[in-house]
């Protein structure tokens, strides 16, 4: 039974990921209509953060809706989850590609399983980290660089450009870790909500350096509405839903490896969406990513984070 869990909590998993990895289309057709990469962010999780409020009211009506968390250390965790899983990646990555190229920012960003692999095992000495795990991880990581660079290996160093991008992969490492403990007492749905208000309370500063805002008219063209909505419903609210959901079954470590598809998953949708071609570069990366996917998943896990319902109940499904 658990085995059958865990195979759909990996297929969930691929279904986020891949989800994400087609952001980069809808986000670039929404700045080409003028709204900028850290506006796109704002509005994502102010909408996200409103549904998921919603839904929240609702689930809970009757009972007593739960605010905040049940400590001021929890709540401490949830800023923190806010601030890595929200406004600090994402400003970091947008910011990286005014210094430096979409190329290094993606190879940088994309690392960020390997990364997190050895950040666990700095803070999680029960776990040990296994050779083949690390090695499969390794041809991932391989895969995904012929992936992203496609045949043309031009790396314009930046210092300031790599270090944003270094920062955000940082910053999506710990968050993945930082979900471990924030799972063992909160539900999904209420850590997923606290990820959004403090995603955008922390990003409000920006707007102190870089004003202003997308006009309404702007924002209720039917093609950047459509846009809009895809990226806040789907892309924010349902797929950090699943994603801190499959850290909760599979652990940060096998969870993450799946970020290895992220780039598959944007030249694919860029192929049918935008037009651009796929290579001999981007099949011979993707089965080196599927190899090493498959090695690193079948030659180390991490255990199972205990899952709570909305009302804190612990739940082995």
């Amino acid at each position: 039974m658990k085995k059958e869990s865990d195979i759909f909590a990996h297929i969930v998993a691929f279904v986020t990921v891949a989800i994400w990895g087609t952001t980069f289309v809808w986000t670039k057709l929404l700045i080409y209509n003028g709204i900028s990469p850290a506006q796109i962010f704002t509005l994502r999780f102010v909408i996200a953060y409103l549904l998921m409020l919603g839904f929240s009211l609702y689930w809970q009506k009757g009972a007593r809706h739960k605010w905040f968390a049940d400590s001021w250390k929890d709540e401490l965790l949830m800023l923190a989850l806010g601030v890595t899983g929200g406004s600090v990646y994402f400003l970091a990555e947008n910011e990286a590609l005014r210094f430096t190229t979409a190329t290094n920012t993606s190879l940088i960003v994309c690392s960020c399983p390997l990364l997190t692999m050895l950040i666990y095992r700095m803070f999680y000495n029960s776990e040990r980290l296994k050779i083949m795990q690390l090695a499969g991880s390794v041809v991932a990581c391989l895969g995904m660089v012929i992936v992203v660079l496609n045949g043309r290996f031009v790396l314009n160093l930046s210092p300031v450009g790599d270090v944003l991008a270094f920062i955000a992969c940082l910053s999506w490492a710990f968050y993945s870790l930082m979900m471990k403990p924030a799972l063992q007492r909160y539900s999904s749905l209420f850590i997923t909500r606290k990820v959004f208000f403090y995603g955008v309370l922390t990003v409000l500063p920006y707007y102190i350096a870089v004003p202003g805002f997308p006009l309404m008219d702007a924002l209720l063209q039917p093609a950047v509405l459509a846009n809009l909505l895809f990226l806040s419903v789907v892309a924010s609210m349902v797929c950090f839903l699943t994603w801190n959901w499959c850290i909760g079954r599979l652990g940060a470590v096998q969870a993450i490896n799946w970020v290895y598809l992220n780039p598959i998953a944007t030249i694919v949708a860029a192929w049918l969406v935008l037009g651009e071609q796929i290579t001999a570069y981007f099949l011979i990366g993707s089965i080196l990513i599927l190899i090493g996917m498959y090695v690193s998943e079948r030659k180390g896990a991490s255990p199972p984070t205990p899952l709570h319902n909305e009302r804190g109940v612990s739940s082995s499904k």
